[in-house]
């Protein structure tokens, strides 16, 4: 990475973009941004040193800018990312970019459907207080930096590798982690063995000297780690039940026990690795406590799968065995909706009371025979449907009680209603 070049983001404020740039930062570079909207995040790359664009415009790609990095989500008429090709400026996607920057490095790379975050903040964590002084890129902010980036000096880099669109693929990891694996981002993969396809071609990258870390007994992972010549570990035999967490199920104790197998095999002692994870403190949006209403327990989480959702609502029951759990859901994408709409309907009645808002169209992928008021329909009479934030903290507002927690969960701005809750 050449510590005279001038980067551009476009789409800087999200939360991998703005840890990338983070990264070219840390590493010399010039670093400049646009997005749609100032955030917190936007806030707090100009304090660091970021040039930031409030807004999207031809005229933010200047002659000195060597690169520009986008999203793959940003359609090619973005008229930024027309103009630098206009200037021969070269062009590369966010998931080429980084791997660019973490490829020279010993990599860690976490990925899977469910808990890529969650582990590699634990992965940060016991590097941290191993002294193995890691360079870090997390798809959340951790809860004791707030940041989603942490620069290291050492040869260790631990990133989070998203499967979408195949996008891990830019990687090369020594060290790969599996959390699970299931059937999702089903706008582009077309069934599971198109997702285990992927991460297979993934898993055959990993060198000889290198380890995958994994549930072997899982048969959605078998075919992704059988007769590679890498050492394979299951990760399953490092859980351990008196293991205390102050996030609470049975998929962070897995989380908790990747994160462990993977550290042991670069060198961290287990017991070590265990007293570290037992002061583990979270990440954003991950089953994060904001605070109480009413004597309720407020939560936020990013879960946006009906496995995720399961999974956090059978650990608030864990954490509160006395307490109703009420569920306010933003589902993410009209056909993630309708592809697994059986398994939203059977997830979400795992809840005391569901509180549905409109979809999330992340993608555009509207037109779907599934909305919202549909899913609050089949799900039953212990769902609502709310067309509005403001509704949805309208019914709660007049019921809740300390008998209450509530999880506000969805991968896209439902968070908004914790922000009016609290």
């Amino acid at each position: 990475m050449s510590i005279k070049k001038h980067i551009h983001f476009i789409g800087i404020g999200g939360i991998g973009m703005s840890a990338l740039a983070r990264m070219y930062l840390h590493e010399g570079c010039q670093v400049s941004g646009s997005d749609r909207a100032v955030s917190d995040i936007t806030r707090a790359l100009e304090a660091e040193g970021v040039t930031f664009c409030e807004t999207q415009k031809k005229e933010n790609i200047t002659d000195g800018i060597d690169v520009v990095v986008y999203t793959e989500a940003m359609s090619q008429d973005h008229e930024e990312l027309v103009a630098a090709r206009e200037k021969s400026i070269r062009t590369i996607n966010y998931f080429e970019a980084l791997g660019e920057a973490v490829n020279p490095y010993h990599l860690i790379a976490v990925a899977g459907t469910h808990g890529k975050t969650t582990t590699t903040a634990m992965l940060a964590d016991i590097f941290e207080a191993a002294a193995f002084d890691p360079t870090v890129i997390v798809g959340s902010l951790r809860s004791k930096t707030k940041s989603n980036f942490r620069a290291g000096k050492s040869k260790y880099a631990i990133v989070e590798a998203c499967e979408y669109r195949r996008d891990f693929l830019t990687l090369e990891p020594d060290v790969l982690v599996i959390t699970n694996l299931e059937h999702e981002h089903v706008d582009y993969y077309k069934d599971l063995a198109d997702v285990q396809s992927a991460f297979r071609e993934l898993a055959e990258k990993v060198p000889e000297d290198g380890v995958i870390i994994a549930n072997t007994k899982d048969p959605n992972i078998k075919p992704v780690v059988e007769g590679l010549s890498c050492t394979v570990v299951d990760y399953t035999q490092y859980i351990d039940p008196f293991l205390t967490l102050s996030q609470p199920g049975i998929h962070n104790q897995m989380n908790a026990a990747a994160a462990l197998a993977a550290a042991m095999f670069v060198g961290v002692g287990k017991e070590e690795g265990k007293r570290t994870l037992q002061q583990f403190s979270g990440t954003w949006r991950r089953f994060e406590y904001k605070g109480e209403k009413s004597g309720a327990k407020i939560y936020d989480d990013y879960g946006h799968h009906p496995t995720e959702i399961k999974a956090t609502v059978q650990g608030a029951r864990d954490l509160y065995p006395e307490r109703e759990v009420t569920v306010v859901f933003q589902p993410h994408m009209y056909s993630r909706l309708e592809e697994l709409f059986a398994d939203f309907v059977e997830a979400l009645q795992k809840a005391d009371r569901v509180i549905i808002i409109p979809v999330y169209d992340a993608r555009n992928d509207g037109g779907s025979s599934v909305s919202s008021e549909t899913l609050a329909h089949a799900v039953g009479a212990s769902a609502y449907y709310a067309a509005s934030f403001d509704e949805a903290v309208g019914i709660l507002e007049g019921s809740l009680s300390e008998k209450d927690v509530v999880l506000v969960m969805g991968a896209g701005d439902v968070t908004e209603v914790t922000k009016k809750l609290i």
